[in-house]
């Protein structure tokens, strides 16, 4: 059984703020190391469970942060960025289930720590369909169109809220719960890294639908600046809605990832 896994950073226990998320702050040397051994647990977990390969993606920021010395070797790692499905990368017709480790909720979301979508100083709002999504739901969608289901998501409280009411009956791991967009009460690493396992030994056992987009794929996004909207309106295809609002239709779930992706590193230029 081949295993993906997406590991994120503001979703790990311990991290509050965004100091400690920022390559270039004293304290994101430490959580680095806590969002490497979050990961080793999920790979533990899954090996634990039967799984008989496991692609781990560094899926925070920049992409190169997990350790790899200190990664589990049975493991492999997709470091660095831009890639082509950035959070996602490795998704494919040959990997049979997806853990989301270390996520957080969507923008706006009570009790989410550093809670955003996909890139906070940008995006404001996403839909699917009409259905709002954070990065849980996006990224889970691009799974889902290679008939892969998500099977475990761990974060904050929130997300994995968030991930039971978008994908059913997953496997969840609340590592926290937050008290403020930049306060939340954190399990030690040693309770948050068994529990983890656990599921995780769990989650390689369970059947759980891919979660799938009707397509053609109706895409909204919603920016923080007109100035932003004004650039990702340069994407042929996209329509105007107000100051702040496009929308565009893509024929598959990959092409729509694509093309948020391409309005969102135009919308950042500005």
């Amino acid at each position: 059984m081949h295993i993906l896994i997406s590991v994120d950073m503001e979703g790990i226990s311990g991290v509050v703020t965004t100091d400690h998320v920022t390559a270039s702050h004293k304290e994101y040397d430490r959580f680095r190391k806590l969002m490497t051994a979050e990961a080793n647990a999920a790979i533990e977990g899954a090996l634990a469970g039967g799984a008989t390969r496991v692609v781990v993606n560094d899926s925070h920021g920049g992409m190169a942060n997990i350790l790899l010395e200190e990664l589990n070797p049975a493991a492999e790692l997709i470091s660095g960025s831009p890639k082509p499905l950035s959070m996602m990368e490795g998704i494919g017709p040959d990997v049979d289930a997806v853990f989301f480790v270390g996520y957080h909720s969507r923008m706006g979301t009570g009790g989410g720590v550093l809670a955003h979508t996909y890139a906070g100083s940008i995006v404001t709002e996403v839909r699917l369909n009409g259905q709002a999504v954070g990065e849980t739901g996006l990224n889970a969608a691009v799974a889902g169109a290679y008939g892969v289901p998500v099977v475990l998501v761990t974060g904050d409280r929130a997300v994995t809220d968030e991930a039971r009411a978008l994908l059913g009956d997953v496997e969840t791991v609340a590592v926290k719960e937050g008290v403020g967009w930049k306060a939340a009460r954190c399990l030690h690493p040693e309770v948050a890294h068994r529990r983890i396992r656990e599921a995780a030994q769990r989650a390689v056992r369970k059947r759980v639908q891919p979660f799938v987009v009707a397509t053609p794929v109706e895409v909204r996004a919603v920016f923080q600046r007109p100035a932003q909207a004004d650039m990702a309106a340069l994407i042929p295809g996209s329509r105007r809605v107000d100051g702040l609002t496009l929308e565009f239709a893509a024929p598959d779930m990959e092409s729509a990832y694509r093309t948020f992706r391409a309005m969102v590193a135009l919308a950042g230029t500005v």
